[in-house]
């Protein structure tokens, strides 16, 4: 998983759901999406956020996510950025936004926020870690476990 700071650039905005429908309808890609309430609702499997970060999506601001969906792009090094309606909607209007994680903070032209996020998963998003990188920061406590565990059975772990 990369490591997330500041994400700076244009903004894509998807806050009409009925645009896919229409012929000709292209969503551009640029770092960041603005979107509409309960983004993410319906999707929760891992495959939407996926998407949108193959897409080129580093950050999806919005006023609120589904729940699974928020948690779903913290695990994959997708920054999932909550504000009041009012301040997505100036996002859109200017077109252009910086949010910088490390600040909780969305900046565009014309006005400032700032965002609340779980303080592990800031750590994790801006040290670039998943799951697996969190468990593998124990990987000496965990081969000492091995190492010393006493086993009823056969050794499964190494072959000698």
């Amino acid at each position: 998983m990369r490591r997330i700071g500041v994400i700076e650039g244009r903004v894509s905005v998807l806050d009409r759901s009925d645009w896919a429908k229409q012929p000709g309808w292209d969503l551009p890609r640029n770092p960041i999406l603005a979107a509409g309430r309960n983004f993410g609702c319906g999707s929760s499997r891992e495959h939407a956020p996926w998407a949108l970060e193959d897409y080129g999506f580093e950050a999806v601001i919005a006023p609120s996510f589904a729940d699974i969906f928020y948690s779903n792009c913290t695990k994959i090094g997708l920054l999932p950025v909550e504000l009041p309606e009012e301040h997505v909607k100036a996002v859109m209007a200017a077109g252009h936004a910086r949010v910088d994680l490390a600040a909780q903070t969305v900046s565009w032209n014309g006005g400032e926020a700032s965002f609340e996020i779980d303080q592990e998963t800031k750590r994790r998003l801006l040290e670039g870690l998943d799951d697996i990188g969190v468990t593998l920061q124990h990987a000496d406590a965990i081969d000492r476990y091995e190492a010393e565990r006493e086993r009823s059975g056969p050794v499964t772990t190494k072959l000698a």
